[in-house]
């Protein structure tokens, strides 16, 4: 897998934040969220791992593999932002497998996981929650309107002792799990539900072009 990954131009070392989902399609949202985790985490990279399929969503409506693949690879827009298929190649479906096998496989990069406050405040769903904490540190970003309840999930009270605040928090990849932080930061309104209603309803007369 290391050797896949140099192939693949990824890094094997260094603070590296991990950024999963479908990105069904990618957007400035998942790119706003990436430059503001290097920036405020003082990352190297961050991967965005695009994945097979989501447990806990419905995959009908999900473009192939291949075409996300390409559109998170236009939407990326910085080299420290970069996209790759390792839970394909991995076989892994579930964050708390895949994060065991990247731990595993990159024994010398600090990983982050990243996500936003709508997602800590239901990740008590997730298959092996408690242990995607000990594993690596995980990085909440502020998401309207969710922030209240984020903060009072069983996720945040379970690991309650285990939050930086403050300057702390942006040392959040060089400390060991369970570790985590929450960032009061506003992130791009932008959603994938919305570009796939707006691309379903084709362009509106006002965009376009005359002939």
């Amino acid at each position: 897998m290391r050797r896949d990954a140099a192939a693949s131009g990824l890094r094997t070392s260094g603070r590296i934040g991990l950024l999963g989902g479908s990105f069904n399609p990618a957007h400035e949202g998942h790119r706003h969220l990436s430059l503001l985790a290097l920036r405020l985490l003082r990352l190297d990279a961050v991967w965005w791992l695009v994945s097979p399929g989501n447990p806990l969503k419905d995959d009908a409506g999900n473009a192939p593999l291949a075409e996300r693949l390409a559109r998170a690879r236009e939407a990326a827009g910085s080299a420290a932002i970069v996209v790759t298929d390792l839970e394909a190649r991995m076989g892994t479906r579930y964050t708390v497998d895949t994060l065991a096998r990247l731990t595993e496989c990159f024994p010398r990069a600090r990983f982050v996981w990243l996500m936003g406050a709508d997602n800590l405040a239901q990740i008590d769903r997730w298959k092996g929650w408690e242990r995607i904490f000990r594993l690596v540190p995980v990085a909440i970003f502020d998401r309207a309107p969710y922030s209240t309840r984020a903060l009072a999930s069983k996720a945040a009270h379970r690991f309650a002792r285990h939050q930086l605040h403050g300057a702390h928090a942006r040392r959040l990849a060089e400390r060991e799990p369970p570790a985590w932080s929450f960032f009061h930061a506003r992130l791009h309104p932008e959603s994938a539900t919305a570009v796939r209603e707006r691309e379903a309803a084709g362009p509106s007369p006002h965009t376009r072009r005359e002939r």
